[in-house]
């Protein structure tokens, strides 16, 4: 099956790409390698993806001409999107993830073999506390929340009025090997490799998350495809459904690497979700979806992976 990827020398979209070639599929990636964090690091990822036969269109969903890329694909799966929390201005989260989305979806219904569009939302469209059903009202306290919102019920309308099947998976907390920079894992193992601070906001070690692993995020991807029929239309959660405390998460990387980190202790940060906690029981009954990687489990690989991957630079720093 011939498969597009968008946002796929991200963190998320590699592993799923990675997922998909070692299946079997055509993947197709697209990625327009912005400055939100280093472009090195996804470069990286493309070169990853590259030796294992995956070709990368370098493409802004957001002005560059699509119909080429979308034309052809079986499946695409739409990842790509402006993240995080930070105090960018509101206009580029609607350029990436509002009129990108809007613009990828206009290109996908040219497709007519287009057999489904799967949006990867996120738990942020909930709000402050993320921990029912799909059916729960969203309730989004960001302006990343909101215009994920917005681009996953544009997906849905276009569905509803049946310009092409689609669908939309909302994403819980996900960590593991390639995750970003600006992350909370990074930057605590960092911290601790180079004994350097990490920032700690007010209450945060307090907040429930549903740290879902990236592998079980990718292989609950990966099995849509072979229940697109029972997918389509539809809206699913996609997290861990055992949730820890950012505190308990902090102790846990704290034990792997053997050593307290120092904590930097700033304002709360406005936004931020306080409790997370993956309802997954529709996708387990539809899906099968039952990801199996504990925190610890997924904390030591990703420590493992962060010391390997950072270890000319850890060298310098000794």
């Amino acid at each position: 099956m011939r498969i597009l990827i968008t946002g796929a020398t991200g963190f998320i979209g590699s592993h799923l790409a990675e997922r998909l070639a070692a299946d079997g599929h055509l993947v197709i990636g697209l990625d327009s390698f912005t400055d939100y964090y280093a472009p090195a690091l996804k470069e990286g990822n493309a070169r990853i993806l590259a030796e294992k036969g995956i070709n990368i269109l370098r493409l802004d969903l957001a002005q560059d001409a699509l119909d080429e890329a979308a034309q052809n694909a079986d499946v695409i799966f739409h990842l790509a999107a402006q993240p995080g929390l930070s105090p960018l201005p509101f206009a580029t989260y609607i350029r990436n993830n509002l009129i990108a989305t809007q613009r990828l979806l206009e290109a996908a219904r040219q497709n007519k073999n287009l057999r489904l569009f799967a949006n990867i939302s996120t738990s942020s469209v909930y709000g402050a506390d993320a921990q029912g059903p799909e059916t729960s009202e969203p309730r989004p306290t960001s302006d990343y929340g909101v215009t994920k919102l917005a681009a996953e019920q544009l997906a849905m309308a276009y569905h509803r009025t049946g310009k092409l099947p689609a669908c939309s998976f909302r994403l819980f907390s996900v960590y593991g090997p390639r995750e970003r920079p600006d992350k909370m894992y990074p930057k605590l193992i960092r911290a601790l490799l180079t004994d350097s601070s990490f920032p700690l906001f007010a209450g945060s070690e307090k907040h429930l998350r549903s740290y879902t692993f990236v592998g079980d995020v990718a292989r609950g991807l990966a099995n849509a495809i072979s229940q697109m029929e029972t997918c389509a239309g539809e809206i699913f959660n996609m997290g861990n459904d055992t949730a820890i405390t950012t505190g308990q998460a902090i102790e846990i990387v704290e034990n792997i690497v053997g050593k307290k980190v120092k904590l930097e202790h700033l304002p709360p940060r406005p936004g931020d979700q306080s409790a997370t906690h993956a309802n997954i029981a529709k996708a387990r009954r539809l899906l099968g979806f039952a990801p199996s990687t504990s925190p610890q489990e997924g904390l030591r690989k990703t420590v493992e992976w962060a010391k390997a991957e950072w270890e000319g630079e850890l060298r310098t720093k000794k």
